[in-house]
């Protein structure tokens, strides 16, 4: 009997998108719903009763929440193809240390790119291009972060980068400019069918954070 596998999510949904690419670099079939954030389904609510948000993945009806440890979670259940984390412990933690990272720092200065104006905007580009470069530094030569694999931090850092445009845009600058290496590093993940699959058309988020700029009172 095949296992039950759902995923609820939000299509631009930058973690959303790391459980995607995990399902699908383990071969996984599953259930996508994409989920209306003003009006959650009474499943989310019920699956996510503390934090109330996307992602949340069922697995033969058990939530697992939380993009970064679903990635693992789904590691540790599928090991049969597409080792994600590293074998060795100590390469294992420094992984989890940058995927952290990316958790601790990405969001908020992302956000402050596109959805602020004036100098909180300027001091929020200044503090993302200062992240992106110091996740070049780790990348290095390296084909992709744990080395010639693709693995952890790829998955965690890669949904962002079809968001990249509309920072492009609406921040008014280049990132290719700033962080040439990582751009070629997430053209690279872009060959692998589980990341094209997994990620949108970044025309339809440069709209949707069109939307978003409108919300917040940014236009």
């Amino acid at each position: 009997m095949a296992k039950e596998v759902i995923l609820l999510d939000f299509w631009p949904s930058m973690y959303g998108m790391r459980t995607r690419i995990a399902l699908r670099e383990k071969g996984v079939d599953f259930e996508y719903r994409d989920e209306n954030l003003r009006e959650k389904s009474p499943l989310l609510l019920q699956m996510n009763p503390v934090h109330k948000k996307i992602p949340v993945l069922i697995h033969n009806g058990k939530p697992v929440c939380e993009s970064a440890i679903q990635v693992q979670y789904i590691d540790e259940v599928w090991p049969h193809k597409n080792p994600i984390l590293p074998s060795d412990p100590y390469q294992r933690a420094q992984a989890r240390f940058w995927v952290d990272f990316i958790d601790k720092k990405m969001y908020e200065a992302q956000r402050k790119v596109y959805a602020t104006k004036g100098e909180e905007q300027e001091t929020g580009k200044k503090e993302f291009i200062e992240i992106l470069k110091t996740l070049e530094s780790e990348l290095g030569d390296k084909p992709y972060f744990g080395g010639d694999d693709f693995g952890y931090v790829d998955i965690g850092l890669i949904g962002f980068y079809t968001w990249f445009p509309g920072y492009e845009k609406f921040g008014n600058f280049s990132i290719e400019a700033e962080c040439p290496k990582l751009i070629a590093w997430a053209k690279r993940c872009m060959q692998r069918e589980s990341v094209a699959k997994s990620l949108p058309d970044p025309e339809k988020v440069v709209e949707f954070m069109a939307m978003l700029r409108k919300k917040f009172g940014v236009e």
